[in-house]
């Protein structure tokens, strides 16, 4: 009977074990549900529901940076598709950073720039990783624009340069042709007058006895 006693609590010790591990499972997983289609900030406070991690954003870059012509245009094709069709801060985000990204065809730093702008005025529906990388891109694209004006400036610069040291060229090619065509009539014109005054002369020997 005492053996039946303890067999019995022991049974009971552990239905207990058993149920106070399933009660904290079962909460650990409704945790994790409901942490589901929500961003941590890096404090750990809950960040916009539905916002995507920043490694996403950070993963899909480097695709776009590493990846083959036809993964840079899929990435592309995607990106531009969700910004027309859902518009929002994550899918204006994601568009905007894929036009921001330079190494490929579509890269559009002006375009960029102008959503990176209007996203950073809506702060409050982006998570704080969603601003960092905003911000970082926009001054990126800030630098880039300044620099590709620059370089547009100094190959304008060079072209025109070029151009009138062609012009000037081409003016002393002209000026010199001129002076050539010049000097051939005046050379004619001397060799005509060489070969009248010798015809004279052969005239008059002719006719002296």
């Amino acid at each position: 009977m005492r053996k039946a006693r303890i067999t019995t609590t022991a049974c009971k010790t552990g239905a207990a074990v058993i149920a106070i591990a399933l009660i904290g499972g079962c909460a650990q997983t409704k945790s994790f549900l409901s942490g589901m289609g929500k961003s941590d900030t890096p404090s750990g406070e809950v960040g916009i529901l539905g916002a995507p991690d920043a490694d996403l954003y950070l993963a899909e870059l480097y695709s776009l940076a590493a990846g083959d012509p036809a993964t840079k245009a899929e990435i592309f094709a995607d990106a531009q598709s969700g910004s027309q069709l859902t518009p929002g801060p994550q899918a204006n985000l994601r568009f905007a950073l894929v036009l921001a990204t330079p190494g490929h065809p579509e890269s559009n730093p002006e375009q960029a720039q102008s959503l990176l702008r209007e996203l950073l005025t809506q702060t409050e529906l982006m998570t704080p990783a969603e601003i960092s990388l905003a911000t970082i891109h926009l001054k990126a694209v800030e630098e880039l624009i300044v620099v590709n004006s620059a370089a547009r400036r100094l190959r304008a610069s060079s072209s025109r340069a070029a151009q009138t040291q062609e012009a000037a060229t081409n003016q002393r090619l002209a000026t010199v042709e001129a002076q050539n065509r010049q000097l051939r009539r005046d050379l004619a014109e001397a060799e005509d007058k060489l070969e009248a005054i010798t015809t004279i002369e052969q005239s008059i020997r002719a006719q002296d006895p």
